[in-house]
């Protein structure tokens, strides 16, 4: 059983098949997955209870089982501001009880100002370094098992990239995302933070901007570059607002910056890049 937000929704997703492997379940017998939405207008109805209790097969005694366990469930999730809520397994004991055995819970980052009892929970020796030192300056970073380290703007231009990596050949050494208004100091942690990764051979940086300017991405970078040095290739794609000074920039710094005309040039010069060392 997994709960998970869909919009202003919530969907409330449930098989039989269990959760390892439910991306392939889904591929192969779609119909043994069913997916729910709860409006939160009217929360857990009696109608959610039969559909999920239908599909795991209950009898009439654990389906009165099910409409506390589904109403606890969908309580914790919303009252705690969850972001997933996953239920594996759900069990029912010799005895005809339905319990909840095991639980993996996310929680939604941009609300534990209001739950510090959840934030004090927190463990950082199980996060990874690199993630904690992003999110010290508001940075949306993920590390990743590739070789090219990524710094865009935007999170739907920073999946674009991402996926033109793999296409060329390469994987993504990580998602980082400066957002639409950081400063030069932001843009320079957040190259540091890129090649504190010894997995990274290469790094492009992808910049459209808007209200991000691009003078200011290319004076972090420089900044960062001549603070930890620059060990591995760079290419940089710069467009928009103020892109004319930020070209300027880099190409007055005297570094070793591969420019790049669009992001498909950008992409093939880093991989070519990586693939040469």
């Amino acid at each position: 059983m997994l709960v998970d937000r869909v919009t202003s929704r919530v969907a409330i997703v449930v098989s039989t098949e269990g959760g390892m492997d439910i991306e392939q379940v889904a591929h192969d017998t779609p119909e043994k997955i069913l997916t729910i939405t709860v409006d939160p207008a009217t929360n857990i109805c009696p109608h959610h209870v039969l559909r999920v209790s239908k599909a795991l097969g209950l009898d009439r005694d654990l389906q009165k089982q099910m409409s506390k366990v589904l109403t606890g469930l969908y309580r914790a999730f919303t009252e705690k501001d969850m972001s997933l809520l996953e239920v594996n397994p759900l069990v029912v004991t010799k005895d005809s009880k339905l319990i909840c055995l095991d639980a993996k819970i996310g929680f939604d980052d941009n609300a534990l100002f209001r739950h510090p009892d959840i934030a004090a929970l927190r463990d950082e020796t199980e996060e990874d370094p690199k993630e904690i030192e992003a999110s010290k300056y508001d940075l949306n970073y993920v590390a990743l098992d590739g070789t090219i380290g990524c710094m865009v703007n935007g999170a739907g231009l920073a999946m674009a990239t991402m996926d033109i990596i793999k296409l060329y050949g390469e994987s993504p050494a990580n998602f980082l995302d400066v957002g639409g208004s950081a400063s030069k100091d932001k843009v320079a942690a957040a190259f540091k933070i890129i090649t504190s990764d010894p997995k990274v051979k290469g790094i492009l940086i992808n910049i459209f901007g808007g209200i991000m300017k691009c003078d200011v991405i290319a004076a972090g970078v420089v900044d960062a570059v001549r603070e930890v040095g620059l060990r591995v290739p760079l290419v940089v794609r710069l467009e928009g607002t103020n892109v004319n000074e930020g070209k300027d920039i880099l190409a007055k710094s005297n570094l070793n910056v591969t420019a790049a005309d669009d992001l498909d040039d950008a992409a093939q010069k880093i991989v070519k890049a990586v693939k040469a060392k």
